[in-house]
């Protein structure tokens, strides 16, 4: 409106609020109708001559206009009236339309043409400014920064915050360092963001911050959060829009990127405790492996494999550590003088089992030494070192040859019957404790004392006896050492 009043061309005088005169309009609409409000959609500049208006109908006929949220009125003089009438001056006036006067001399068709081409022209910019914005997220998204950079950029282009959120609300990046909200304040709305099914998106006011919050549509549940104190307007949907599809593709190569990691240490793993020479494709493939001697490490807990894969590379604070899934667990194999057993055995949703020291040779043993040291750890988390296992220098007093005999002899009712065998371990791990033990084996409890009284019947001895269940327990560990 006020780029109109400005233009010498047109001639217009504003009447009553000039104020009014710096509003945006949305296009132009000529009507002599009393009520034109049924074609009108709001933002418009009406333009009329007044041809079947007057006197005391000025009043109702603003009121409508404003009803229908029009930007302003042109009023076109000395054409159906002479001058502006004072009633519809007062009128706009009580009732706050900005109203232009238009002299006969011009057209209506001129102010149509200078309200599209204004139009065209702020098209055009916003046009502009959004490849300029996507060619600066696409620099920053190939830039040393990688997904902070990304982060960084939308909100300097928006003038206003960024944050990336995993699926936890966990702040992966934000921008500036503190952003202008908590995670916390906007839980519930990433809460019925995720309710909904596939990737959504969300804007809202809260309190001066208008906040935009967008799924991204990956593996991990990642989103993006944006805010500023204003209103977004489409071109900044359309920055935002970019952002979010140069992160999202980021995070599915970095998704797609891990996996194979991932795979590729599990073979590596196998090949390795499978005795194969495997060091020249570990070469190869530009792998780093830590120095021998190693410590095998078995981790349990509530995580999922990924999760307790990138809680080790979390941990390891800079030490070289080989981490990969195998046959069921999470194994690394860190320097023997590391110290990623002792920051993992901090944590209580982990547990942990330990192995000595090892060679390369010796890595199956060590694999099994870390399985029964975590088959000991306590639903509480924390780390067991298998030279801490009860029973331990006990074993390496008997003749190896008569106690492993000794141990088939004692198990061989068990023999082919695994689940058995495993439901046995673990219950005696637990010290008889049917609780702890049918969680850690992920059993019912009374299908676990189905099982064990089945493994009684068959052995033909009283599990209820210490001496039996230590007997029991050390033929179990003789056996896993003789392999």
């Amino acid at each position: 409106m006020r780029d109109l009043v400005g233009d010498p061309e047109l001639g217009l005088t504003p009447y009553g609020v000039p104020e009014g005169t710096q509003g945006p309009i949305s296009w132009v609409h000529t009507s002599e109708l009393a009520d034109p409000t049924p074609f009108l959609e709001g933002g418009e500049l009406l333009l009329t001559t007044g041809l079947t208006l007057g006197g005391s109908a000025w009043e109702e006929y603003v009121e409508r206009l404003v009803g229908a949220g029009v930007a302003g009125l042109g009023f076109g003089v000395d054409v159906s009236h002479s001058g502006m009438p004072p009633e519809l001056v007062e009128a706009a006036s009580r009732q706050g339309l900005p109203l232009l006067a238009v002299p006969r001399r011009t057209p209506f068709i001129a102010i149509s043409k200078a309200v599209s081409r204004a139009l065209a022209a702020d098209e055009y910019e916003d046009l502009r400014r959004t490849s300029r914005a996507q060619h600066e997220l696409a620099g920053a998204a190939v830039g040393r920064r990688g997904l902070s950079g990304v982060v960084h950029k939308l909100a300097s282009l928006l003038d206003g915050w960024a944050l990336l959120l995993d699926e936890a609300d966990t702040v992966l990046h934000s921008a500036p360092g503190g952003a202008g909200i908590s995670v916390r304040e906007l839980e519930p709305w990433l809460r019925r963001l995720r309710q909904g099914r596939g990737r959504g998106a969300l804007v809202l006011e809260l309190g001066e911050q208008w906040i935009g919050i967008q799924e991204l549509g990956t593996r991990g549940g990642a989103t993006l959060v944006v805010g500023r104190d204003s209103p977004f307007g489409t071109p900044d949907h359309h920055v935002i829009n970019s952002a979010a599809s140069l992160v999202t593709l980021a995070l599915r190569q970095a998704e797609t990127l891990w996996s194979a990691r991932g795979r590729l240490h599990t073979a590596f793993l196998r090949t390795l405790l499978s005795g194969a020479p495997a060091w020249a494709a570990l070469d190869d493939l530009g792998a780093e492996f830590p120095a021998w001697p190693v410590r095998v490490l078995v981790l349990h807990g509530s995580h999922s494999a990924e999760e307790s894969l990138r809680l080790i590379e979390a941990e390891s604070d800079g030490e070289e550590v080989y981490a990969a899934e195998y046959e069921g667990d999470v194994v690394a194999l860190a320097p023997a003088s590391a110290n990623l057993p002792d920051r993992l055995g901090k944590r209580r949703d982990v547990r942990l089992g330990v192995s000595e020291p090892c060679g390369q040779d010796g890595l199956p043993t060590a694999l099994r030494q870390a399985r029964q040291a975590v088959a000991a750890a306590s639903d509480g988390g924390g780390a067991v070192w298998f030279t801490e296992l009860a029973g331990r220098g006990l074993l390496e007093l008997l003749p190896a040859e008569r106690a492993v005999g000794f141990a088939e002899s004692l198990l061989w009712p068990l023999r082919g019957r695994d689940e058995l065998l495993v439901s046995l371990r673990g219950w005696l791990a637990h010290n008889g404790q049917w609780d702890p033990a049918a969680k850690r084996l992920g059993l019912h409890r009374h299908t676990l004392r189905n099982r064990i009284r089945r493994t009684e019947s068959l052995l033909g001895r009283d599990l209820d006896q210490a001496g039996v269940r230590a007997e029991l327990w050390l033929a179990l560990q003789l056996l896993d050492d003789a392999g």
